[in-house]
């Protein structure tokens, strides 16, 4: 297990960028987290370390946010997916065989759909701006 302690947003960005350079394609990442924890900003700085030079945001109503990058990273909110055919509905099983690195925020709400080999990074609040993040799995990348 990786564990670090945040100060600032832009720190939990610059963490997650250096993570990126260990990821590869078909990695899958299980963000757990409440709500305002630092997933999405998580998931910024892993999108600048595989190369993306978009603008990462929340894809709470669209489910999904294709990012272009090396391997591409393709980040989810699963927020509103209860059921079976919610998770169904979102191309979540292509994206699973596509090759990309995909970012799962809200994972807890389809954990038995998760790879056995999930990546999860767990962000927990440690004062105003401060996490404590923590990522395990990844077969001794990390």
């Amino acid at each position: 297990m990786l564990s670090f302690d945040s100060h600032s947003p832009a720190e939990t960005e610059r963490f997650a960028e250096e993570l990126a350079s260990k990821l590869k394609g078909g990695d899958v990442l299980a963000f757990k987290g409440g709500l305002g924890a630092g997933k999405t900003t998580f998931v910024r700085g892993l999108a600048r370390g595989l190369g993306s030079q978009s603008e990462v945001s929340s894809p709470t109503f669209a489910l999904v946010h294709e990012y272009s990058c090396t391997p591409p990273l393709c980040h989810f909110d699963m927020y509103r997916i209860h059921t079976f055919d919610d998770l169904y509905s979102t191309g979540f099983f292509d994206y699973l065989d596509s090759g990309g690195i995909l970012a799962v925020e809200w994972s807890e709400n389809i954990d038995g759909a998760l790879p056995p080999e999930t990546i999860t990074v767990t962000i927990t609040s440690a004062g105003e701006e401060q996490r404590r993040i923590a990522v395990e799995g990844g077969e001794g990348r990390f």
